[in-house]
This record gives structure tokens, C-alpha cells and sequence, in this order.
């Protein structure tokens, strides 16, 4: 499992090891399940798909959902399908929810507050919120008279999916992953992200995101509020200059990559490595000999 913060390259190392060892990458990003929208997603390009075979990328609508629970029935059936033909999974992502889900059961406690959910929900009386959440989960479990525990279970819900009182119950897996975390300074983790933006920007970001609305995918999908595209909707809607666009991608990203190494630095089974120079050796080498 290889994790870190974003604009690391935890995919061209992934995609590098699974070279060297004939692996196949299950990748836990919670934006490259959907479809043809590629750019800000930062999925593997076409060239990396032909030599390495990956899993969990580009199967679902772009205009629909997708949750953590659905990621995580489909995440274990292709690792437990990879593992049976005798190759290497290599888990690769920075979705940290998707993560610990996969690997060591839900922890509710991982599902972010979600304020604009949160002032959404405000304005509904306690007749509508209840009708609300047993929409998303007919038997939730919680005190359907009280409206923050409700809040949080439609919270949790809209994240992991039903059925919530499964979700307080940890499923680990049978196997016990190899935890490998990829940092660098944070100097170097801002370069790549600014250079990541840039070059976003010129492949096509805009017209990619354009193609998307005319597609009929609105701009509430869960795909078009992530880092990248919610920036460039807000260009297309005249909030944001094209000079402005990659300032405030890398601005979004730079938060959320230290908020991801905040999160996986809790965890003292992941062993870190300097992602420069070229940490591939040190890992292979400490995979056969984790102990």
C-alpha cells in the first residue's frame, strides 16, 4: 500500500514497482472511479493502462455517486482476485477514507464534517430530516428524535453509504497490508503541485470540464466539487481568470496534501521514504524484509 500526500508520485512510483515486480495497481482515489474525466483526477495515462493492468478507475457515471462503502466491496474483490492469480496488488491513492476502510475496517470518526451538507440539513425541520435520513437507510440505529445525531448519520451516509449500523462494526480484511508513505519537504511538495497545476490547466482542464456540463453532469457531482475542477467552474463562471486558475488549484492542493500527511503520520505502521532521489530500491528491498 503506498499512500502520501497529493502531487507526491505515488502513481508513477506505483506504476514503477508494478514493472519491476509484475504487480497490478488497485488504486483508492475517491475522484478516478469516474469516467472520462481524467485531468484533475490525475489518472494514469494511456501508455501506463497498456503495461500495467489497474483496477477501481473510470467504471462509474460521472454524474451519479459513488461512496466508500461501494469502494470498498469492489477494492477487496479485485485485491482478493489479483492475490489469486499469484500477482502483487500494489493499493495505491491518497483517498484516506478509503484507505483505512479498505484496510482496516470503517472508523466512523474518518468521515470529515461536511459544512455545506451541515447548512443544508439546518434548514430542515426534524419531520423532514428524519424522511431524509431513512431515505438513505431505513433502520440508521440513531435517536431519530434528536437532530445532530441525525445530521451526522446523513454525513456519514452520503460518505460510506448504508447500512449505518454495519459501518460501526470494523471489517478488516484477512490480509494485512505493507504500509509504505511517500514526503518530501514541503518546499518540494509545493513545486510539484504548482507544476501539477500548470500543466493541468494547459492539457485542457476548462474544455474537459466544459465537455463534462454539456455532457448533463451537474455542477453538485461529487467529481466537479473536487481540487481542479471546482476551480474551474469557477472560471467558466467568470470568478476566476485563466492566469488566476493553477494559483488557486495549488493553493487547494497544498491544503489538502497537509491535511493527508497530518492523517497518515498518525499512523506509526506506515514507513515512510523520501520520494527524491528515487526511493523504488529502498522500498522493493524493505517489502521482502518489512520487519
Amino acid at each position: 500500500m503506498i499512500v502520501g500526500p497529493t502531487g507526491i508520485g505515488k502513481s508513477a512510483l506505483a506504476f514503477d514497482l508494478a514493472l519491476q515486480i509484475g504487480g497490478e495497481i488497485v488504486v483508492a482515489d475517491s475522484r478516478q472511479v469516474y469516467e472520462r474525466l481524467d485531468i484533475a483526477t490525475n489518472k494514469p495515462s494511456a501508455e501506463q493502462r497498456r503495461r500495467v493492468r489497474y483496477h477501481m478507475i473510470d467504471f462509474v457515471d460521472p454524474a451519479s455517486t459513488f461512496n466508500a462503502g461501494e469502494y470498498v466491496e469492489g477494492a477487496r474483490e479485485a485485491i482478493d482476485e489479483v492475490a489469486g492469480r499469484g500477482v502483487v496488488p500494489i493499493v495505491e491513492g491518497g483517498t484516506m477514507l478509503y484507505i483505512d476502510a479498505l484496510c482496516d475496517g470503517f472508523n466512523l470518526a474518518g468521515v470529515p464534517p461536511d459544512e455545506q451538507l451541515r447548512h443544508e440539513l439546518a434548514q430542515l425541520d426534524i419531520t423532514k430530516l428524519r424522511e431524509r435520513l431513512v431515505a438513505l437507510d431505513p433502520d440508521p440505529g440513531v435517536d431519530m428524535q434528536n437532530p445532530v445525531r441525525m445530521v451526522r448519520a446523513i454525513e456519514i451516509l452520503a460518505v460510506a453509504g448504508p447500512p449505518l449500523r454495519g459501518l460501526r462494526r470494523k471489517t478488516p480484511p484477512a490480509w494485512e497490508p505493507v504500509r509504505i508513505g511517500l514526503t518530501a519537504d514541503l518546499a518540494v511538495i509545493d513545486r510539484r503541485l504548482e507544476e501539477r497545476s500548470r500543466a493541468q490547466v494547459e492539457r485542457g482542464l476548462v474544455a474537459e470540464t466544459k465537455a463534462a456540463l454539456d455532457a448533463g453532469v451537474p455542477e453538485t457531482a461529487p467529481v466537479l466539487t473536487g481540487i481542479g475542477y471546482a476551480e474551474a467552474l469557477a472560471h467558466i463562471k467568470g470568478e476566476l481568470t485563466l492566469a488566476d486558475l493553477p494559483i488557486a488549484m495549488a493553493r487547494s492542493n497544498r491544503r489538502y496534501a497537509r491535511r493527508q500527511l497530518r492523517w497518515w503520520r498518525r499512523d506509526e505502521r506506515v514507513r515512510w521514504f523520501e520520494i527524491e532521489p528515487n526511493p523504488a530500491p529502498a522500498i522493493l528491498k524493505y517489502v521482502k524484509e518489512p520487519a
